[in-house]
């Protein structure tokens, strides 16, 4: 039962069902059928006879008595509408009686054909005898003696003779009544083993399709609530060849998808862990940190404790936003404080060389962002675009919003007035960002933002890098447009679409 199909499986128990009503059916109509045939052809063969047997003597006497006494003749007693031909009576009688012969089966029935036959021959030789007569002319008594002791007498025995085949036939009807009750009642019989017969087959047939459906659909689903509860390496067994082993095995596939997809995301999410700790550590190195701490022992010695304690503020705004309380996402405006705070610090130790404007949409404030998305942008371009210009420069991050083929995006760009690159070198470094930031082998702090954005949105967001030499380089980031909720007072968010 396995190697077939749920649609052959059904189409078995229909079977199984339907052959045995369909032929008990035929079975049925057939015998009924051919009762229906016996019964009218008996009662056929009674009517022609009570045709007969209803006005054939009189019509038989009243002729050949009009005939003997001479108020006819045979030659134009058929003129005479209320008389018959005799010869014509004995004629259609005899065929009609002979067909009777020839169909009729009963035994009794036959006999009394028989006699009736050989009762019309005589009463056609008695005919002829008075016909005879007749032309002859005279013997008037010959012909009337011949009427009271043969005529007379025949008609009756014929019309006695057409009365026991009715009275036969009769019977032959009540024989085919009980049998008909008879065959009824093996029929019932019959229906009612058959009926059990086909109940028996029928739950034992359907026994055997369900349990072959429901047991691999029971099995079905205790591997699906299985791979529910988050145990993907689990597979379905079904050994059958129909619909369900088809469900089995692309359940068993859905669910090698999703043991290779979940392992995936867990590499994905520790790839993620690992370079946002390494950016930590990047931004948050000894070196930037001693030289804030020079700088701000220099302006404290300088009797400029104002602007030594701003500084102290920057540095505390800064690390603060670094940390995030451990969060991933921060908002935009939050963001913008971060680089706000780094570029406050750098400017006061590069304020020969460094100037920097933020223009950012204050619509774009609530929007999500992966925090120290910008600042490695800023940081880039001081160390690698104001710092080699040798002379005043100046950092713009603007951002605004864009509609993109998905929806909205956010677009932010850091742009710098510094030596700029020529275009073999932003290619490359543009095939750099590209790769993985463990593989990069400069320009991490671009890879580590670039990878960490298309990790979370996907490869249609990310970074593009333009530059001009001599004129300096921009650092466009796009992003999806995806707000945050506000959960606290301040500036610490949740996300939503």
């Amino acid at each position: 039962m396995n190697q077939y199909s749920l649609k052959s499986k059904l189409m078995l128990l229909t079977l199984v069902t339907v052959l045995p009503l369909v032929g008990v059916t035929f079975y049925l109509i057939f015998s009924l059928r051919n009762y229906s045939n016996a019964y009218d052809e008996i009662v056929s063969n009674m009517t022609i006879a009570n045709s007969y047997n209803l006005n054939f003597k009189e019509e038989m006497d009243e002729g050949l008595y009009k005939l003997v006494v001479g108020a006819v003749t045979f030659e134009n007693i058929h003129e005479d509408d209320s008389l018959e031909d005799p010869y014509q009576v004995i004629g259609e009688l005899r065929e009609d009686f002979g067909v009777l012969m020839r169909i009729t089966t009963d035994k009794e029935s036959k006999s009394w054909l028989q006699r009736l036959l050989r009762n019309i021959d005589t009463l056609q030789d008695r005919v002829d005898d008075i016909k005879v007569n007749l032309d002859k002319g005279g013997h008037y008594d010959e012909n009337i003696e011949m009427l009271d002791n043969n005529i007379y007498i025949l008609t009756e025995l014929i019309q006695d003779n057409m009365q026991h085949y009715i009275y036969y036939q009769t019977k032959s009807i009540e024989k085919l009544k009980i049998q008909l009750n008879a065959q009824v009642q093996k029929f019932v019989v019959l229906w009612v083993i058959l009926l059990f017969g086909i109940v028996v087959c029928v739950l034992t047939v359907a026994s055997v399709i369900s349990n072959s459906i429901t047991g691999p659909i029971r099995k079905l689903c205790g591997v699906t609530r299985q791979i529910s509860e988050g145990d993907f390496s689990v597979r379905a067994k079904v050994k059958t060849k129909d619909e369900v082993a088809q469900l089995s095995d692309s359940i068993n596939e859905m669910s090698q998808h999703l043991e290779v997809m979940v392992s995936q995301i867990k590499e994905d999410e520790r790839k993620m862990r690992n370079t946002e700790l390494r950016l930590l550590q990047e931004q948050i190195n000894p070196h930037f940190l001693y030289n804030t701490l020079d700088t701000i022992v220099w302006l404290i010695e300088g009797n400029m404790s104002g602007q030594a304690v701003d500084m102290v503020v920057s540095l505390s705004d800064f690390f603060r936003l670094v940390l995030s309380h451990g969060q991933e996402f921060i908002t935009i405006k939050d963001e913008e404080f971060h680089i706000r705070s780094y570029l406050e610090i750098q400017q006061v130790r590069y304020h020969d060389i460094l100037d920097y404007e933020i223009a950012m949409d204050p619509q774009l404030y609530p929007y999500k962002i992966l925090k120290l998305t910008l600042q490695p942008l800023v940081e880039n371009a001081l160390y690698h675009g104001i710092k080699k210009k040798r002379a005043k420069g100046k950092i713009t991050v603007k951002g605004s919003m864009e509609e993109g083929e998905n929806g909205k995006n956010v677009c932010l760009a850091v742009m710098d007035d510094g030596v700029g690159m020529e275009e073999e070198e932003v290619e490359r470094l543009q095939k750099e960002i590209a790769r993985p930031c463990k593989e990069t082998e400069s320009g991490f702090g671009l890879a580590n933002v670039n990878e960490r954005i298309r990790m979370n949105y996907g490869m249609d967001y990310g970074m593009t890098i333009s530059s001009v030499k001599g004129e300096g380089t921009t650092v466009k980031v796009v992003i999806p447009a995806k707000r945050m909720e506000t959960v606290a007072e301040g500036s610490s968010y949740e996300m939503s679409e």
